[in-house]
């Protein structure tokens, strides 16, 4: 079959410009890294520094009108017609969730985010390592990785779920434009959008690649002492990419979905190992604290700009996880969308917020809880080996602190590489659908080409900065589809007034589909 065969029922308007444009990105990266790292940090710096403050606004707004919709009369919209039922059990809808709240991030950072804000606490808020310092550090962990994210897929889920289930539209994120552009949505205006979706995921995807290279790279060196640098994160990448293009092309989509539902349980056996032989008591009285000081300061941390705070801690981190959020908002949107026909909203925005959230305490207590422990009552130098060797580190200093240590280690390499590949095939998927229009089976060479080229875009992010080079990048990529977003909302808002009020189109139903997760099977 020819390749322009293989082509075929791509969206040329969305496809090409956002290839173009990643392409560009990748041969800059390579050829001079230095001129690319010069111009992003230029652009993160007048992106910070003029918009900093955007983000946050936008941000704790997305969760309180994610609130406002479950408790309000919208909540009793269904997500589909009115008298259907929702597509998979409830049982099953929280396992699927739960899967997409669990990755790579939650692997690299639940460790490394409490001992960071340990070491240094954000905006001097206490004295660093001090007992004050390990209570605003998990409160901190909390409050970039619970509520907000969520309520930002919660927004993005919900509209196409809306659109897609409730008015029969494609499954794109231009779609859910309809009531403020109308016709216009099939023009330049609504691929822009589809095409900053796209461009958006990739970069998402490729922070988390890296960030997953990273932390493989420094759990090898911490078992056989293969070394440490950007060439051997480099060739994991490129190994990780291999296995994830033969999981595409071959049809093995079961066992990647059999990998994933395994991995979840290897990582619940993780956490249960820590809370057992790790400190409980005090994970259980860190868990009991640490969440009321984060629901009492929720406010005040959701407000907080650079104008009387620290404007480089917050670009560095509250920006960077909103961006990151944002960036991956269309892949994650979209998965959470696919599985939630049926379901009211009061019953999606409740499901979303909160299950995810209660998985990220229980994380980061019994993680980040059993660092702080060791830092404050036990064997310690987790703050001097995250400063001294980096964040990647950090959960294996710790592992070593606990009987089976090469077990433990080895698992949770294991973990974070298949973490990897069934994000980059999910992830992959998506970017297919929304260059394919909306089609829940893109071309299985579409598949594989995004997903290479998210690949490649980690492998110059990283050479480019490290770590800095792929937070710059979200930031970057997701600063135009934050305006999206807001979009969304209004045109959300403008469509739940039309349904309520009897002014809706009739509901015209997409036919059956399998999850995103298993459209590449």
């Amino acid at each position: 079959m020819s390749t322009t065969s293989r082509l075929r029922g791509i969206d040329t308007a969305v496809f090409w410009p956002a290839l173009l444009i990643t392409a560009a990105f990748i041969l800059w990266g390579a050829a001079a890294p230095d001129s690319l790292a010069s111009v992003t940090n230029a652009t993160l710096a007048a992106i910070i520094n003029g918009f900093g403050w955007g983000f946050v606004v936008s941000t704790a707004m997305f969760l309180v009108f994610a609130g406002f919709l479950a408790i309000s009369r919208f909540g009793k919209i269904r997500l589909g017609a009115d008298d259907e039922q929702p597509e998979f059990t409830t049982v099953s809808w929280v396992c699927m969730m739960f899967s997409v709240g669990m990755g790579i991030g939650l692997m690299f950072w639940g460790v490394a985010e409490p001992v960071f804000h340990f070491g240094a606490p954000p905006h001097g808020l206490a004295a660093p390592q001090s007992k004050e310092a390990a209570l605003i550090a998990m409160e901190y962990a909390y409050f970039h990785w619970a509520l907000h994210p969520w309520a930002i897929y919660a927004i993005v889920g919900l509209a196409i779920a809306y659109f897609t289930y409730r008015k029969g539209l494609p499954i794109l994120i231009s779609s859910a434009f309809t009531p403020l552009l109308g016709s216009a949505v099939n023009g330049p205006i609504g691929k822009t959008i589809d095409i900053l979706a796209l461009i958006a995921t990739l970069f998402g995807t490729a922070t988390s690649l890296g960030l997953g290279a990273q932390q493989i790279n420094s759990g090898l060196n911490f078992l056989w002492g293969t070394g440490e640098g950007t060439g051997i994160a480099l060739a994991i990448i490129a190994v990780l990419s291999v296995l994830f293009i033969l999981s595409a092309v071959s049809g093995v989509g079961k066992g990647v979905q059999f990998l994933s539902n395994m991995n979840m349980v290897v990582a619940a056996a993780l956490l249960l190992f820590l809370a057992v032989v790790g400190p409980t008591v005090f994970i259980l009285n860190t868990f009991t604290e640490a969440l009321g000081e984060y629901l009492t300061n929720l406010v005040t941390m959701s407000f907080r700009t650079a104008a009387f705070s620290d404007g480089k801690w917050l670009s560095s981190w509250t920006i960077f996880y909103w961006a990151w959020w944002v960036s991956w908002a269309p892949f994650v949107g979209v998965f959470i969308a696919r599985i939630s026909r049926g379901r009211t909203i009061r019953e999606f925005v409740i499901g979303v917020l909160l299950i995810p959230s209660g998985v990220t305490f229980l994380w980061f207590t019994i993680m980040g809880g059993t660092a702080l422990h060791s830092e404050l009552m036990g064997v310690g130098g987790l703050v001097e080996a995250v400063n001294t060797k980096g964040a990647a580190i950090s959960l294996f200093a710790l592992l070593e602190q606990y009987p089976g240590t090469a077990i433990t280690s080895f698992v949770a390499i294991f973990l974070v590489a298949i973490f990897f590949i069934s994000g980059a095939d999910a992830a992959s998927i998506v970017m297919g659908m929304l260059s394919s229009r909306g089609t829940l089976e893109p071309a299985r060479i579409v598949v594989v080409l995004w997903g290479v080229l998210a690949g490649a875009s980690a492998c110059v992010l990283l050479v480019m900065g490290g770590l800095e080079g792929l937070q710059t990048a979200s930031i970057i990529a997701a600063a135009p589809f934050l305006v999206v977003m807001v979009g969304l909302c209004i045109s959300l808002w403008m469509a739940l007034l039309d349904d309520l009020e009897g002014r809706s189109e009739p509901v015209s139903l997409l036919p059956d589909a399998q999850p995103v997760a298993a459209a590449a099977e």
